[in-house]
């Protein structure tokens, strides 16, 4: 970046958006204004530099970046209709672009074009919020800042906005920032250090001030019954709840899910007033459109049982449907024409409060969904400084509604990629730290689902799983199947991490190559303990998850061609494929009432990556046949009708079309993935 200005900008805002008390992710803008040579007249222009729409500060860079001219930016002024017509005032910032101008503009951008300072902030620090809730929040902000930060009357944010406290901000010279009612702050400085200074200024006084003056208790007292459980007791009742948490929150949509119990959480569900506070709902903006306008909060004490608590969240989970759909109809009517606003996004929650256990938070993937709780453990601490100071007292409902049905927050979410076709599936794969499963656990990644690599090698698993993505998108949990215990634990990881489960591929195996009087009772009980009695448990518990989120789901068996192929010395391993091909069809005729689609893949051959091979079998079948272990792969490739060498990501794009749209009334099914072997075709 060869602009020292829009330089300082980056840096500014990478160091305001590190810290979570400046800012939530995604929240927030800042801004700088320089000069360039214009490339068409050779003279200078005044620019800003703004980030644009939908970036995050503390991972801004320059592609990031907003570009205007700062004259035409500010002419739009006296073109502006008013504020019944602000919203076109967005398309207008087109035609004040500096070249191909960069990201798109925000919402924000008229504030920071015509507010007279050489740079700008604008962030959503809880502590500036927790003021600008408060019932008394303009007489708080003169008694915290003096003159040196006004109080602006909520306003949605526009360019009137922009107007408002570009005036505020000639009026008072003295002044270095605002204080947004319902919002957050705004200041500025002729600097980016200035500027940088007296946006955390704001923040730390604020929050020195909440620390010093605030009341003790704000939530009121601890609620007898309501407190935390411990740890392992609280994430067991987590996990339990979580399939039918999950099903209620994906009523309108499929919705991938977080879980924390952070202790800000747990205090919050614990005191007296958190149901008055959840009741009120969130306030700015950045929270409410992230999190809905109110969490949907469990009434019952933390040591009800797990029945209990199911059935009185379907209760609950009616009510809240019902109570945001007349939210939806008596603001759309209110507010002007249904027709002029855009349809109901959904009337579910996305945000869960289970006192004693903490919060689920839902969203179209994991980032969204965690970021979600990451806003409300925002508005909790929000709630906590201004009832410290005062009363809460958010935007009304109306306003809420305003902000929630915007038509430009639509023109925003309409421009949003297409979802690839295994978004929101949340998908567990054993045996997948290497060969076939660890290809079906990338390509299922990579079209979409969260994926729970399980693996017998807790450090495979998770190497695996960081190879194919971050946290959102992949994780790495111990599992050996031959354990119920150990196989529940590994199911309870998965809901905890992503909220439910939609997709089981039994993967995990192993075999050993010997004729019949060579093969021990030993062997014969390890292979049939992994794989048949394996599938059995992870089906079993997985099928309970899919059963309660009532959502379907897919349960793949990745079976052999030795399951229908009598091939020579491996009777453990062929009889265990064929014990886990009849469980496919016999788990197909159980759980396909409850939507659940259970399918198999035979495959034979694969021998690159594939960790059975490795483990001795290649060596085995090789002898067998009396080749070259080397050459097995293309032994195997020459005797079938394709000629083709098998690999693990053709048994992964199987599973792919298996869990995919197009085959969506498939079940019982058993697709080879052999190139071609005409003894195992299924008859």
């Amino acid at each position: 970046m060869t602009n020292q200005a829009a330089a300082d900008l980056i840096a500014r805002s990478n160091r305001l958006g590190a810290d979570p008390k400046n800012t939530n992710y995604a929240g927030g803008n800042t801004s700088a204004k320089g000069t360039e040579t214009d490339p068409v007249t050779g003279e200078p222009v005044e620019l800003l530099w703004v980030k644009g729409s939908g970036g995050d500060l503390g991972t801004l860079t320059e592609t990031g970046l907003a570009v205007l001219r700062l004259d035409r930016l500010r002419a739009l002024v006296d073109v502006y209709p008013g504020v019944d017509r602000e919203d076109e005032m967005v398309a207008a910032f087109d035609y004040a672009l500096h070249g191909k101008g960069g990201a798109a503009p925000s919402i924000d951008t008229a504030m920071h074009g015509l507010v007279d300072a050489a740079h700008v902030d604008h962030l959503h620090p809880d502590s500036g919020i927790a003021i600008a809730t408060a019932a008394d929040g303009e007489e708080l902000t003169r008694k915290i800042f003096g003159d040196k930060v006004v109080w602006v009357p909520w306003r949605r944010p526009g360019f009137q906005l922009g107007l408002d406290i570009a005036k505020i901000k000639a009026h008072n010279p003295q002044a270095v920032g605002c204080i947004l009612g319902g919002h957050g702050i705004t200041a500025w400085g002729d600097t980016s250090e200035e500027s940088e200074r007296n946006s955390l200024w704001i923040i730390d006084t604020a929050a020195a001030y909440i620390a010093e003056h605030g009341k003790a208790d704000p939530f009121g007292s601890v609620s007898a019954g309501y407190e935390a459980l411990p740890e392992a007791e609280r994430r067991a009742k987590a996990a339990a709840l979580a399939p039918t948490i999950r099903g209620l929150a994906s009523h309108d949509r499929p919705m991938v899910g977080h879980f924390t119990d952070a202790p800000e959480v747990l205090d919050f569900l614990a005191r007296t007033e958190h149901p008055r506070l959840a009741a009120l709902g969130t306030s700015c903006p950045d929270h409410f459109l992230r999190t809905k306008v109110k969490p949907m909060v469990l009434d019952l004490p933390a040591d009800a049982g797990i029945e209990e608590s199911i059935a009185r969240l379907k209760e609950l989970h009616e009510a809240y449907r019902a109570d945001y759909q007349a939210y939806y109809d008596a603001h759309a009517v209110s507010t002007g024409s249904t027709s002029s606003w855009p349809a109901i996004r959904g009337a579910d929650p996305l945000i869960v409060l289970v006192p004693g256990v903490g919060m689920f938070s839902f969203g179209a993937n994991k980032q969204t969904a965690r970021v979600a709780g990451e806003f409300y453990v925002n508005a909790i601490n929000v709630m906590r400084g201004a009832e410290a100071l005062s009363t809460y007292s958010p935007i009304s409902d109306a306003e809420k509604f305003r902000i929630e049905y915007w038509a430009l927050e639509e023109a925003k979410l309409q421009r949003m990629p297409e979802p690839k076709q295994h978004a929101t599936r949340i998908a567990l794969v054993t045996g997948a730290a290497s060969g076939i499963g660890k290809a079906i656990a990338t390509r299922l990644a990579a079209e979409g689902a969260c994926v729970v690599v399980a693996d017998l090698d807790l450090e495979k698993a998770q190497a695996a799983a960081a190879e194919i993505g971050n946290a959102d998108v992949a994780i790495g949990v111990q599992a050996n199947v031959t354990d119920a215990a150990a196989v529940q634990r590994a199911i309870d990881d998965a809901v905890l991490a992503f909220g439910g489960l939609d997709l089981v591929v039994n993967n995990a195996g192993l075999s050993l190559s010997k004729p019949l009087l060579e093969t021990t009772e030993a062997d014969w009980d390890l292979q049939h303990d992994v794989m048949a009695k394996g599938s059995f448990l992870v089906s079993k518990a997985a099928a309970k998850v899919l059963i309660d989120q009532g959502l379907g789901g897919d349960i793949v068996y990745i079976a052999s061609k030795n399951s229908l192929f009598a091939g020579p010395n491996n009777i453990a391993y062929s009889a265990t494929k064929a014990d886990q091909a009849h469980q496919v069809r016999l788990l197909a005729v159980e759980l396909g009432e409850y939507g659940i689609k259970v399918n198999g893949i035979n495959p034979d051959g694969v021998v690159r990556g594939s960790g059975i091979f490795a483990s001795g079998w290649g060596a085995n079948r090789a002898k067998t046949y009396g080749i070259p272990e080397e050459d097995l792969g293309k032994f195997y490739a020459q005797r079938t009708l394709l000629k083709r060498e098998v690999l693990p990501e053709n048994v992964a794009n199987a599973v792919i079309v298996l869990t995919g749209p197009e085959l969506s009334h498939t079940t019982g099914l058993h697709i080879p993935v052999d190139a071609g072997v005409a003894a195992a075709f299924l008859r």
